[in-house]
């Protein structure tokens, strides 16, 4: 009897599952069904449009992001309170925080304060900063010292940001290069450098959208035409040659050669360098962490595309996890340089543990910043801001052929600017750009997805809520709007340029005529920029 009732409730409590079970499906079929009022039109740009205004007017980003959440919230739940509250705190947050990827991003940005913090301790960066001012003499050479190094870690963006920062920091603070030019520099040769690396987490995400064709060979094939990228750099080394400064950031600059690196009275690790060892340590203690670091997130990430399981080394990067890559590689990088510390007597086993809540700590402007920015994407994919900018895409791409690619780098621009996010903007351009070329006119297909990732970084490298901007701040430990502000007239200067040189190719189709007129067009504009500065 008393096993048959067992057997009552067995069934009874099965029942019950299932039924909640359904329940639930039933729950989230229906919640998957709503589709606000205002989903795919152009209120879906709204919210991140109204956060980046905000930033650039108030001088405080935390505010002006969770303004635009909040509007994208509102705009999603039909001006409906509770909605309104859940879909900011549980959908966007909450959700942002426990997805995987970006997780597996913040943890490598904490392993990488740490390092930083450690290298510091160590009397590495100090031993550096000896090194460079025996061998950099000069404002100009330690500015091209710092495109150099971003040049070289070609990897993936958000490595090179703090790393660059991290290693040049002290050498510009002793030729007074301002911070804001410091974080313009690094975000230079961030993102704009990995989209022309053909063995970078940028390559390998690039190649993963272009459906139905061979990626990597497309990916090389684009080089050539993706002005943006390549301008940058003819850009960062002509300003730095010719010392030429213009907008907000020759204020910074002035102020800089003064003594004052910062210019405003928010002065961001203004104390750092009280933390900084000056009595042991060499510049192997900062060369050979860094070194063991770009070497154990290469392997991190050729593991995550299953190199060790036997495929080739670019195929692994193709289908890397840069997320989980980087992770695994800084987490290694870190046990690897707490063992070299202790052999070498720099640094005790207790010492570096401490330096874990200090480095903790000054990442953490860094990721509330991120979290934000990833809530507002989520707020604006909610409501359809993909889906808007493929409709317009779609129904411009039947005129005007020729002109395609600049239109295509303009809409890329402004997507990856209102939303802060290059790689979602690769997402939604060049599928459409595929489809639209692909069996017709296959060098058009190729200038124009150059166009698609040329637009993302450069709305990218403009926008203050991209987390490449937000690592470009933390890396030169810049106040994030200064950051912001004074590299805008920078990177529009480049844009213009680069839309002329679309125009051009969309035309004449070649890239070894298009690129040097690219180059003599942005070196002559930047003469005249000069020239007008100088007259006035």
């Amino acid at each position: 009897m008393r096993g048959k009732k067992k057997t009552l409730w067995g069934i009874l409590t099965l029942l019950c599952i299932l039924a909640c079970s359904s329940m639930t499906v039933f729950a989230a079929d229906e919640a998957a069904e709503y589709v606000p009022e205002m989903y795919a039109s152009f209120w879906a740009l709204v919210p991140p449009i109204v956060a980046i205004v905000l930033a650039l007017i108030t001088k405080e980003v935390y505010s002006s992001l969770f303004v635009g959440i909040l509007i994208g919230g509102i705009f999603y739940s039909g001006f409906e309170f509770e909605t309104t509250i859940t879909h900011v705190f549980q959908d966007g947050i909450v959700g942002v925080l426990s997805d995987s990827y970006n997780v597996g991003i913040l943890v490598f940005l904490v392993v990488l304060g740490i390092m930083v913090c450690m290298m510091n301790k160590a009397g590495g960066s100090a031993a550096f900063g000896r090194w460079a001012s025996v061998h950099i003499k000069s404002r100009v050479g330690a500015q091209l010292a710092t495109v150099l190094l971003g040049v070289l870690i070609f990897i993936d963006d958000y490595f090179n940001c703090l790393t660059v920062g991290s290693v040049m920091r002290p050498v510009t603070d002793k030729h007074n290069v301002s911070r804001a030019k410091l974080s313009y520099l690094i975000d230079a040769t961030a993102a704009p450098v990995c989209i022309i690396a053909p063995i970078s987490s940028w390559a390998a995400a690039v190649t993963g959208f272009v459906e139905g064709e061979d990626g990597f060979s497309i990916f090389i094939r684009a080089i050539p035409y993706n002005y943006y990228a390549l301008l940058t750099i003819v850009m960062m080394i002509t300003i730095i040659v010719m010392n030429i400064d213009y907008g907000p950031m020759k204020l910074h600059e002035s102020n800089a050669l003064k003594g004052d690196l910062y210019t405003t009275p928010d002065r961001p690790y203004a104390n750092a360098e009280e933390e900084i060892n000056e009595s042991k340590g060499g510049v192997i203690d900062l060369v050979f962490p860094i070194v063991v670091l770009i070497v154990c997130c290469v392997i991190g990430m050729i593991y995550t595309g299953g190199f060790f399981g036997g495929t080739g080394f670019v195929e692994a990067f193709s289908n890397s996890d840069a997320s989980v890559g980087l992770m695994l590689g800084s987490f290694f990088a870190f046990i690897i340089t707490i063992v070299f510390y202790a052999v070498r007597r720099v640094l005790k086993f207790g010492e570096s543990m401490s330096c874990v809540p200090e480095g903790f700590k000054a990442m953490v402007p860094a990721i509330l910043i991120l979290t934000f920015a990833w809530t507002l994407k989520a707020m604006t994919d909610s409501l359809g801001a993909a889906e808007y900018v493929a409709g317009v895409m779609e129904s411009a791409a039947g005129g005007l052929v020729n002109l395609l690619p600049a239109i295509i780098f303009l809409v890329g621009c402004f997507l990856a600017f209102a939303t802060g996010t290059s790689w979602g903007t690769f997402g939604i351009l060049i599928p459409i750009v595929v489809a639209v070329f692909a069996g017709t006119n296959e060098t058009m297909m190729i200038i124009s997805i150059s166009a698609c990732m040329a637009g993302a970084v450069c709305g990218d490298h403009c926008s203050p809520i991209s987390d490449t901007t937000i690592m470009a701040s933390a890396g030169g430990q810049c106040n994030h709007v200064n950051h912001v502000s004074t590299q805008l007239p920078y990177a529009v200067t480049a844009a213009a340029v680069s839309f002329v040189t679309y125009v051009i190719a969309g035309f004449v189709q070649n890239a070894f005529i298009c690129l040097p007129i690219g180059i003599v067009l942005m070196i002559g504009t930047l003469v005249v920029i000069k020239k007008l500065k100088s007259d006035n």
